[in-house]
């Protein structure tokens, strides 16, 4: 069973190795894919020099470069939401979709692209062309953002956190319900653009939606870092938090908005990407055999954004012309470690009871 909260020393080396494993995986994300590129050409590229081929600079800058920036942020973000969402609801199956944001997401880009020929959202399809490339972030975004207004509207006046997580669902099948009957109704050629973000891709930030996505990310990583303390008293239960001085309410109000923002833009930049969120903060507690967030916050991003990575590095089948779908990877990986949690549920009981 995980010791509650041990001294961090080692700890600090497990994150240095961590960051290790981060660093090799980023290189390969840049090397590896259809164009092979040795390491040296890629450090040299990188460091402002020329490489022995010009076309190497556009293939890293252009193409690998943000989409391995857009990995790594990717997986830290639904890592720590994950990790946010486990310890609130003390359910070690929880995931950062599990309030329904990730289907108010897919909701907002079904009526841009699904609801494309229809005469009811065209006006909200037009309004949104301003947008360009972004248009369907921010559709993503806006279905995103009315799931969470709801939920936090909720959250301050629901006590009971186990009302809060079905009320939460029962969002996510409404709008998956609604997601279901534009699928119905549309044509095939656009039921197929949906299911292509429905798989999701860390390929399709480009540098100008850097500008949007990453701040926004960081944001939601600053919150769950602030709300470190406050993660920690939960995990002794709700009445031993309160007894600890903690107003409980406004922590859990700041924890769901937290794990929503990482979750909601995740969703809205590069679809739903399964498995990292549910799967990462089990594998990093066994690892610093812990529940200190103080330790598991920052293991389980670094770990999250070397798993995107590896995933990715994978779905691109190095030396092939194809790209596998990144959930049929993230579920190769991610469906033995819930199975593992799963058969480990008496432990994990344990470790989550107040």
């Amino acid at each position: 069973m995980p010791t509650p909260f041990p001294k961090l020393g080692l700890h600090t080396w497990i994150v240095v190795l961590l960051i290790v494993i981060l660093v090799v995986a980023f290189m390969l994300s840049l090397t590896l894919g259809s164009v092979h590129i040795p390491p040296e050409q890629v450090l040299r590229i990188l460091t402002g020099g020329d490489p022995d081929k010009a076309s190497w600079t556009d293939v890293i800058f252009k193409f690998r470069l943000p989409k391995a920036v857009t990995a790594m942020l990717v997986g830290s973000a639904l890592s720590v939401a994950g990790l946010q969402m486990q310890t609130l609801f003390r359910n070690p199956l929880a995931d950062p979709f599990i309030l329904g944001v990730s289907s108010g997401a897919s909701l907002g880009v079904a009526l841009v692209v699904l609801g494309a020929g229809a005469g009811g959202a065209s006006a909200f399809i037009t309004g949104l062309n301003v947008f360009g490339d972004l248009s369907l972030a921010v559709a993503a975004s806006l279905g995103a953002g009315a799931v969470l207004g709801a939920v936090l509207i909720v959250s301050r006046r629901v006590q009971n956190t186990i009302t809060l997580l079905i009320l939460g669902l029962m969002f996510g099948y409404l709008t998956n319900a609604i997601v279901s009957l534009l699928i119905y109704f549309s044509q095939p050629e656009r039921v197929q653009a949906f299911s292509l973000w429905a798989a999701g891709s860390f390929g399709g930030v480009t540098w100008n939606q850097m500008r949007v996505f990453s701040p926004v990310i960081l944001f939601g990583l600053f919150i769950s870092y602030v709300m470190i303390k406050p993660l920690n008293a939960l995990l002794l239960g709700d009445e031993y938090a309160r007894s600890l001085g903690l107003n409980v309410r406004r922590a859990r109000f700041w924890i769901i908005l937290s794990a929503s923002l990482l979750a909601g833009v995740s969703t809205a930049f590069c679809g739903p990407v399964w498995f990292v969120g549910v799967a990462v903060p089990h594998v990093a507690r066994s690892i610093l055999n812990t529940a200190d967030h103080r330790a598991l916050l920052p293991a389980s991003m670094l770990m999250g954004a070397s798993f995107s990575l590896i995933a990715d590095v994978i779905a691109q089948s190095p030396g092939s012309q194809f790209v596998l779908p990144l959930n049929v990877i993230m579920s190769l990986f991610g469906v033995p470690i819930i199975l593992w949690v799963i058969l480990r549920q008496k432990q994990l009981r344990q470790s989550f009871a107040s």
